[in-house]
């Protein structure tokens, strides 16, 4: 079809998703991305949030994805991410309870890199809480 573009989301361990889609949107690196078919290349890292894919068939998918790289190329879209959860596989439970653990550990962290790495898991866990909220407004 020429008004799509193939979308492959991808984590470290599984390809997430892998099909047609009319739009794209996901956290660039300097803000929120739209991506429509015939885009021009473009590489450039994400931040934690949500994957917004508006499919073929006018459905959508979303995908939380814990930051990572988006390479654009005129009818294909690639993202790469250690981690990415289905939309319908993400747990409010586990996550707060994720979130809970990380500002413990910023509360305890004693160095510099014990700060930056409990400030970076509590950023990704609030992204992911987010990107929650979203999925649940949408269905």
């Amino acid at each position: 079809m020429a008004n799509t573009i193939h979308v492959d989301v991808v984590s470290a361990e599984e390809s997430i998703f892998s099909g047609e889609a009319r739009f794209v949107a996901l956290p660039g690196e300097a803000g929120e991305l739209g991506i429509y078919p015939r885009h021009t290349p473009l590489i450039t890292r994400i931040r934690p949030g949500a994957v917004r894919i508006e499919m073929a068939d006018g459905g959508e998918e979303f995908v939380f994805v814990a930051g990572g790289i988006l390479e654009v190329q005129p009818n294909t879209v690639t993202v790469l991410s250690d981690t990415a959860i289905r939309g319908k596989d993400l747990d409010d439970e586990k996550a707060n309870q994720a979130k809970a653990a990380a500002e413990e550990a910023l509360k305890n962290a004693k160095s510099d890199i014990d700060i930056a790495m409990a400030q970076s898991e509590l950023a990704v866990m609030a992204a992911q809480i987010a990107a929650l909220r979203k999925y649940r407004q949408k269905k």
